[in-house]
């Protein structure tokens, strides 16, 4: 029986290394305590936006001025070279040994300033197209983050007693590409977990590009294909919040409560309104391979946080979390003539999945067809031009809007949608369109983006806080 768990700390905490290492790493832990346990990390907060492009911005960082042949990408990787150091200046005090940290940056930051630089050289004879080597470069600087923190984190704890070590999944200099499973497999050959505690690289180097294949979520596809095949009794992942029935910032830290235990299910809904609380291809390798997850607050150690596990069920009717998104764009399209017209709909997803753009709700009647899409949908504008050509006879029109979730794994009751809407209603919200699928796990109202986080609070208040009235 598994004895071990997988616990991942994100960017933003491993910035408050100190914390992480009093509150979760060591705690009030002594020998064998410490460990049975594999700690997969993230790039320290802000680096991985340094090394390739604002997640959230779309500020340029290295990787970004470099594919644009912009030549200020050599000053941007200094830039990061800098605030490497910087961070490892930071956590002196933590007993982390300076002179060995920054030769690691330094070498790292050589390596890719000199690997970019021949690119472009041998580029620059016209026999390579960017797709030739520009997926495989935002691999190489992703890579680099995650190396600097775990090389840091077992740094510190070596010098504060524990057995900790550096387990690089980059694939730094070396030529081999194995596939995901096997290239993490291979970094825990030969390691003894009840005596070591393996400091992980939430990056992995494989055949089929993680980065490529996953995008800005890789390190929780790391996190969850560890836990799976190390076998592991659970997957932990720890954060600078609790899940809670509502955001703490808006609706009052003394107002949200802890969810506790929730299901897969409710964690993808989760998912689509943009939540972090795990990649949803992560949670998904970790259901299908039978690895509960549970999500803890890095300070507050002692609660046990929310365990999300396969089956469960709330024994009683409740609502999980208020959550919502305000980066909506629907895309309504009126035409008289689709009543009665198979396949009409067909079409237009048609325009949708040619520019990769994925849809979060949908309303239809007889004569219109409202898709709700992410506002900072890369090929958005192409796609409304696509959709008016392949419909001339159609009035399409696109508006901004915010879409407020209620989310829960029992709602399957009379009341919750009346209480729903009463709530809007009494708070002056108009409700423009609402989406519930029969198995009532998720009511969406979209709403104006105005009305966003009143919505919220008037939700959170109805459905949560008087719940008892």
């Amino acid at each position: 029986m598994a004895n071990h768990t997988v616990e991942k700390i994100g960017g933003t905490s491993m910035s408050l290394f100190g914390d992480v290492m009093r509150n979760v790493i060591i705690g009030g832990r002594e020998g064998a305590e410490l460990y049975n346990r594999i700690f997969i990390v993230s790039a320290y907060g802000g680096v991985t936006n340094m090394l390739l492009e604002h997640k959230k911005s779309g500020d340029p960082g290295i990787y970004a001025r470099f594919a644009d042949r912009d030549p200020a990408w050599v000053d941007t990787v200094e830039t990061v070279r800098g605030t490497m150091l910087e961070l490892n200046a930071s956590f002196v005090d933590l007993g982390l040994d300076l002179e060995a940290a920054n030769a690691f940056v330094n070498e790292r930051i050589d390596g890719v300033k000199a690997c970019l630089s021949d690119l472009l050289r041998v580029a620059s004879f016209g026999h390579f197209k960017p797709s030739d080597y520009l997926p495989a470069t935002r691999e190489f600087l992703a890579a680099l983050g995650e190396a600097h923190s775990a090389f840091n984190s077992a740094l510190i704890l070596r010098a504060n007693g524990v057995n900790a070590k550096f387990v690089d999944l980059t694939g730094w200099k070396s030529p081999r590409a194995l596939p995901l499973d096997d290239a993490i497999k291979l970094g825990f050959a030969g390691m003894d977990i009840s005596s070591e505690m393996p400091i992980v690289t939430g990056y992995a180097k494989c055949d089929e590009g993680v980065m490529t294949t996953f995008d800005r979520g890789y390190s929780e596809i790391t996190f969850a294909k560890t836990a799976v095949l190390t076998g592991a009794k659970e997957g932990v992942i720890h954060k600078e919040f609790h899940l809670s029935t509502g955001d703490p910032k808006l609706i009052g830290e003394d107002k949200v409560m802890v969810i506790g235990h929730t299901n897969f299910d409710i964690a993808d809904q989760l998912a689509d309104m943009d939540m972090e609380a795990i990649h949803s291809k992560a949670s998904k390798v970790m259901e299908r391979g039978g690895v509960p997850i549970r999500v803890k607050n890095v300070s507050d150690p002692e609660n046990p946080g929310t365990l999300i596990s396969k089956k469960h069920v709330s024994p009683t009717p409740k609502i999980d979390m208020i959550c919502g998104r305000s980066d909506i764009l629907a895309i309504e399209v009126f035409d008289s003539g689709m009543v009665g017209q198979c396949g009409y709909d067909h079409a237009l997803l048609g325009c949708l999945a040619e520019y990769n753009i994925s849809y979060i709700a949908k309303n239809t009647n007889a004569n219109t067809i409202t898709h709700y899409i992410p506002a900072r949908a890369k090929k958005a504008e192409a796609c409304i031009a696509a959709i008016k050509k392949r419909f001339p006879d159609a009035k399409v029109a696109t508006k901004s809007v915010a879409i407020v979730a209620v989310i829960g794994s029992n709602m399957k009751v009379p009341g919750f949608l009346y209480k729903a809407a009463k709530a809007l209603a009494d708070a002056d919200i108009n409700i423009l369109a609402l989406d519930q699928c029969m198995r009532q796990v998720n009511m969406q109202f979209v709403v104006s983006t105005r009305d966003f986080e009143q919505a919220q609070i008037a939700l959170h208040e109805a459905l949560v806080e008087n719940v008892e009235e």
